[in-house]
């Protein structure tokens, strides 16, 4: 059948209800009456069940007059009740009671999304109170920073080298945050507007099986979701070495209501950092937040946000000048790098209680981004006067739209969940540069200058048929790429413009073996797009390079405290194309093939003490090279992670957390390693009254880790030869900072 048919029918079934059965209706909200996502409805005697949405509705069919209901959310205490006539004359508000964490009361087979409820343990277990610290929730998922703290972190996961964002699909309140066609690489992302302590809950999927991700989700995805409220004001302030600074102030700018809320957040960041030549870094963020909610539980939310930054660098260090005693693990070769950044966010979201099964959810987006990094890898390999330095800018606007449908019915007595949805983003960039310069004032030369526009439109529909304990879920993406470039350095105005549609189908199984054993098997295609530029140089062929990949998993809780995860992986890129931003050129990276095991562990040794752990061990192997020279560089076989977790125990919280990255290949033929370390860290936090206390170290043992690493040829200025080694850029050294926050 024609996909296009395909996905016609699947839109018609998503717009007709077959439900015929006795409902019964309601809304599950906190004690502040605010609605509660994925909460469970279990009829303990039809044995039906849902699970409210985001809105905190639910339906639950099967259900008559004297059945006895079950209500429960962890965190919340659960809440039982007999059915009375009265029941199904109005819709009924369910209130939950906020309790302590207990990991004995998670049921898998009761939980909406068992592996991505594991990053809800972990905030709830270890907060975190850094943006970097966003990103390590994600389990398996790895980063490092190399340039002076404001540059997007990179990221590695499943066996990528990730740079700042090429295979990992990232986004805050649907809000996209990968930068499609940046000036300094494809997918760049800086997760840097994002205030931490805003941050409500971390979505995650790994692998490209997801018919609503697209563009970048190879690897996976991570979508984070901001408060819609604040439980109570605060203010806060933080002082550490190295001239570390950072306020916090989170602010109710509306008492709280059952129907809107509004707050603000502020944050101020600044260090210097370990290094000899002081990164002079700072960083102001600015956040906020209206909700509002109808009668009919429809929610509006708008989001206004904007963050600034600034910092200089001491860039990537060669070994042999550290080995040689010329400089220090922390000096400089050129301390000119260094750059600027910012990025103002308009959200509005709207989700519509449409009828009893149906949801739609769409959020429309603007943003405007602006980026200036200056950079010097090689040293003085090109330019042997003047030195190899690069700049990198960009201003763009991104335009975009996302909505969603749910359409929750049954055939006869298989549960069906339609999923359909559309997508729309536009980028219009002017002045994406590169340039040679001196100094971060003079352009020797410009290398590439040009305007681009890039679209792209999606649509997507998906199924989950539940069969009981089987659950089938098939899904199609269809995605359409309109590409345009002006060269500015032509004599003559010319666009450069290509066009490109792809099919993307995923199918996937879950079984609920047990009540607390889920198993899975995971399948789709996938891909990410490559920079306009090179798009338009190759004239649209094989621009738009498939992912495949399957995964064979399982979530299992064999005792009421101990949650394991685990997964049998594989995923096969075809040929790419990517933009060297750095040098202006275009690298075919061919065919790759990589397979691999994640580990996961959860457990709760008492009410208040936790322990977690994740691990992943992966091949990756270039599949055009010889045996011996097909390593794919800076691909990590083996990370991990985890920690000790003390929570809420006679006022006091904190934990002992550490990561391990092995060695690992940094060139073709293994020549060149890049070495690993293993880093851990701790904090305690004392809660007074109104008053929090805390500490954190970071590097608690002092180890000497380089946190990026890289495989570069450069050459010095006193040099005749040019020398290809590991460039590096050191880890935090023992780091302490003190916290005080009032809650008022």
């Amino acid at each position: 059948m024609n996909p296009l048919k395909i996905m016609t029918f699947i839109f018609v079934i998503t717009y007709t209800d077959f439900s015929f059965s006795q409902q019964y209706k309601g809304v599950v909200v906190n004690q502040n009456k605010q609605p509660l996502e994925a909460a469970y409805i279990y009829n303990l005697n039809s044995k039906s069940h849902a699970h409210s949405l985001e809105n905190g509705v639910f339906v639950l069919n099967q259900s008559s007059v004297g059945d006895s209901i079950k209500i429960g959310l962890l965190g919340f205490k659960n809440r039982f009740l007999v059915l009375s006539a009265s029941n199904f004359n109005t819709e009924q508000t369910i209130v939950l009671e906020e309790k302590s964490f207990q990991l004995s009361e998670l049921i898998i087979s009761e939980t909406l999304n068992p592996v991505s409820t594991i990053s809800r343990l972990d905030l709830e277990t270890t907060p975190v109170n850094s943006s970097q610290e966003i990103l390590r929730k994600v389990p398996g998922l790895i980063i490092g920073q190399h340039a002076g703290g404001g540059k997007a972190e990179q990221i590695f996961l499943r066996g990528f080298d990730i740079d700042h964002g090429t295979d990992v699909a990232l986004s805050v309140d649907g809000m996209p945050v990968n930068m499609v066609s940046h000036a300094h690489g494809q997918g760049y992302s800086d997760l840097h507007f994002i205030i931490p302590e805003t941050i409500n809950k971390i979505d995650f999927g790994k692998g490209s099986y997801y018919a609503n991700r697209g563009d970048f989700a190879t690897a996976g995805y991570v979508d984070f979701s901001t408060k819609d409220y604040l439980k109570e004001n605060e203010i806060g302030v933080s002082l550490g070495q190295f001239n570390t600074l950072r306020t916090l102030g989170l602010f109710n700018l509306l008492e709280h209501d059952a129907d809107k809320s509004a707050y603000l957040a502020a944050e101020y960041l600044a260090t210097d950092g370990p290094y000899e030549s002081p990164q002079n870094f700072n960083r102001l963020n600015l956040f906020g937040k209206y909700s509002s909610y109808s009668p009919n539980n429809d929610k509006v939310s708008i989001t206004l946000s904007h963050f600034t930054s600034r910092w200089d660098a001491s860039g990537q260090i060669p070994q042999r000048e550290v080995d040689n005693g010329n400089i220090s693990r922390f000096g400089a070769i050129d301390d000119t790098e260094g750059g600027n950044t910012q990025r103002s966010n308009l959200n509005v979201a709207f989700n519509k209680h449409v009828s009893d099964n149906t949801m739609l959810k769409t959020n429309a987006f603007y943003s405007h981004y602006g980026f200036e990094l200056y950079s010097n890898f090689t040293f003085f390999l090109e330019d042997p006067v003047n030195g190899d330095q690069i700049k990198q800018q960009e201003d763009r606007h991104i335009f975009g739209l996302n909505t969603t449908l749910t359409n929750e019915v049954f055939l006869g007595d298989v549960e069906l969940k339609m999923t359909s949805g559309m997508s729309l983003r536009h980028d219009i960039v002017n002045d994406i540069e590169l340039s040679h310069t001196l100094n971060r004032k003079t352009t020797l030369e410009s290398i590439q200058l040009g305007d681009l526009n890039q679209t792209n439109f999606g649509a997507f529909s998906s199924a989950q048929l539940d069969f009981g304990k089987l659950t089938i879920a098939p899904e199609l993406r269809i995605d359409y790429f309109k590409f345009m470039y002006n060269d500015k350095l032509e004599e003559n105005y010319k666009t450069q413009a290509e066009t490109k549609t792809l099919l993307s189908p995923k199918l996937n199984f879950y079984y609920t073996a047990l009540s607390n054993l889920q198993v899975y098997v995971k399948s789709g295609l996938g891909f990410h797009s490559n920079d306009t530029r090179v798009v338009v140089s190759r004239m649209g062929k094989d621009i738009l390079p498939r992912s495949y990949g399957a995964d064979l998993g399982s979530v299992w809780k064999p005792t009421p405290k101990l949650i394991v995860n685990s997964a049998l992986w594989y995923l096969f890129l075809e040929q790419e194309f990517v933009y060297v931003g750095d040098a202006g050129i275009v690298e075919p990276s061919g065919k790759t093939e990589r397979y691999g095991a994640d580990f996961g562990l959860r457990y709760q040794l008492t009410d208040y003490l936790f322990f977690d752990t994740d691990a992943t061990i992966t091949n990756a192997r270039s599949l055009e090279s010889p045996k011996g020279e097909n390593y794919i560089p800076l691909a990590p076989d083996f990370t991990w992670t985890g920690g000790l977790s003390v929570n809420k125990w006679k006022g006091f919280s904190g934990g002992l957390r550490f990561r391990y990255v092995d060695d690992r290949p940094a060139n073709e033929d293994n020549s060149i390693v890049a070495k690993g370390y293993f880093v851990s860290d701790f904090n305690v936090n004392y809660n007074y009254k109104k008053v929090t206390l805390s500490v954190a170290i970071e590097n608690l043992l002092d180890a000497e880790w380089n946190e990026t690493q890289f495989a570069t040829e450069s050459r010095l200025f006193n040099e005749t030869a040019p020398v290809e080694e590991i460039h590096f850029t050191p880890g935090t050294p023992f780091f302490m900072k003190a916290t005080v926050s009032y809650r008022f």
